[in-house]
């Protein structure tokens, strides 16, 4: 045996017992979102992803206005057209001050702005705050919880909603 494969294999069995079981790298989806505008076209889908203790947040857009846009978990699984005012603000059940530029924030809803090309795509995967059981109890309560998709970029930092503008496109969370 070579001597650099000897090397890469050595440094492969480390990398490997370094997680205890093949399923702590196994991403799972725990739940979906259609992903609609206010004319009820849909734009793009959201994925609620467990990885062992880590919970994520997954989006992919197919046809939202290009540019940067607050991306956000919402307190209400309800997407009423056309202004999705139904969702209520933001999904916030430790009662932090929004954004996570504020000293005092951030809270569960609060996710990165989202950077959608020309084509009206984009992806983007953020990590959720909380334990996997904390997580699937706030997002999973008695009315749901909401993926938003705002007209602007979130400031990270103003109360309620990063001055974000208007929302353009909302998605029910559902197990899977």
């Amino acid at each position: 045996m070579t001597r650099n494969l000897a090397t890469s294999l050595a440094a492969a069995t480390l990398m490997l017992a370094g997680c205890s079981t093949f399923s702590d790298m196994t991403e799972q989806t725990i739940a979906t979102a259609d992903l609609i505008n206010a004319d009820g076209t849909q734009v793009g889908t959201a994925r609620l992803l467990e990885r062992g203790e880590t919970m994520s947040i997954a989006v992919t857009t197919t046809a939202v206005p290009a540019g940067v846009h607050g991306f956000h978990l919402h307190t209400t699984g309800q997407c009423a057209r056309p202004d999705f005012t139904s969702a209520g603000g933001h999904l916030n059940p430790t009662d932090q001050e929004h954004g996570t530029l504020n000293p005092a924030g951030a809270h569960l809803g609060d996710l990165p702005n989202l950077r959608v090309e020309p084509s009206g795509r984009a992806s983007l995967t953020a990590d959720l705050t909380g334990t996997r059981a904390q997580v699937l109890n706030w997002i999973f309560d008695a009315d749901g919880t909401a993926v938003m998709i705002h007209s602007g970029p979130d400031d990270y930092r103003t109360e309620p909603a990063g001055d974000a503008g208007p929302r353009i496109a909302c998605g029910v969370l559902t197990r899977s």
